[in-house]
């Protein structure tokens, strides 16, 4: 959804690792002022950089004047797809090499869902170019903090995603019932807003079954670890954004309530706030003005560079 208050680049690449990476910058058409942002897409069926489409189109829209960085996470996108099992180290790495070599200066990191394991990584590794960090409807704050054994992660992997099961289940996930059906139960709050520029999003990006390696990574809970300490060591001003209807697909999480998660995140993180907007679990896309308008004065007033 690009606008007339802004411009993007066309796709453009990088090399991490040998790999081809990909990724697209948007800014204003008139003098790009304050932090830039760089985003962090979530992982699921066909999701990518893509994602955040609608975000930057509201985000200029709104006044603001920040260049976006918008990276495609390996295994995601444009991006390459390598068959490997993925961990947030490794986004993070790959995150770490495009803060280093083409962004070149801090910013501040807007992170969807159960990314933020990534941004946490991230965090340890490049604390020096990241300002600030906004988590847009954080994980349920019992899935962060409590570790899956890598024994268990590993025989998930093996025995049904790295599987002729797991191909089939692939096959299946990709088809608009089971999108439109699970963005309905999971992810909005309002089914009308499952819209057909969001099936279609999804439809294309989960056209290369390759893409699957990075979903079933997610789902194996690679990124299930006790993060508690990591959270409490993160120095870096931090905005929280919640859902009013936020909810679990786990069930540690499913008797959270979101006034309980945001607690939660809040007596964690040194140096926070939070805020509940309207909408579900994909805020910068079913309620985008309202998440703009959440996280401007944060960017903007508070944390300017």
């Amino acid at each position: 959804m690009i606008t007339p208050e802004k411009t993007a680049s066309p796709t453009q690449f990088y090399t991490w690792k040998n790999y081809r990476c990909a990724y697209d910058v948007a800014q204003p058409n008139n003098n790009p002022q304050g932090i830039p942002l760089m985003l962090i897409h979530p992982i699921g069926v066909g999701l990518s950089r893509l994602f955040w489409q609608r975000f930057c189109g509201e985000w200029y829209h709104q006044g603001n004047r920040n260049m976006i960085y918008n990276p495609d996470l390996l295994g995601c996108g444009a991006s390459d797809m390598p068959y490997i099992a993925y961990t947030p180290r490794d986004w993070a790495e790959q995150l770490q090499y495009f803060l280093q070599t083409v962004v070149q200066t801090p910013v501040i990191l807007v992170v969807q869902g159960a990314l933020f394991p990534v941004a946490i990584e991230l965090v340890k590794i490049e604390s020096n170019l990241i300002s600030g960090l906004v988590l847009s409807g954080p994980p349920a704050f019992p899935l962060i903090t409590k570790s899956t054994p890598e024994s268990q992660q590993k025989l998930v992997w093996n025995l049904f995603f790295d599987s002729f099961l797991g191909n089939l289940f692939y096959r299946y996930a990709r088809t608009e019932k089971f999108l439109s059906s699970f963005s309905t139960r999971q992810l909005f709050a309002d089914s009308n807003d499952v819209d057909r520029e969001w099936l279609d999003t999804l439809s294309i990006g989960a056209e290369n079954p390759a893409s699957r390696h990075a979903v079933f990574s997610f789902l194996a809970g690679f990124w299930r670890q006790d993060y508690t300490n990591a959270i409490a060591s993160i120095q870096q001003p931090t905005l929280v954004v919640v859902g009013e209807t936020a909810s679990s697909i786990s069930k540690e999480g499913k008797q959270e309530t979101p006034d309980e998660r945001l607690a939660d995140y809040l007596n964690c993180l040194p140096q926070s706030r939070g805020v509940k907007i309207p909408g579900r679990n994909v805020l910068p896309y079913e309620s985008a003005v309202e998440f703009v308008g959440a996280i401007a004065p944060f960017v903007n007033e508070d944390y300017k560079t």
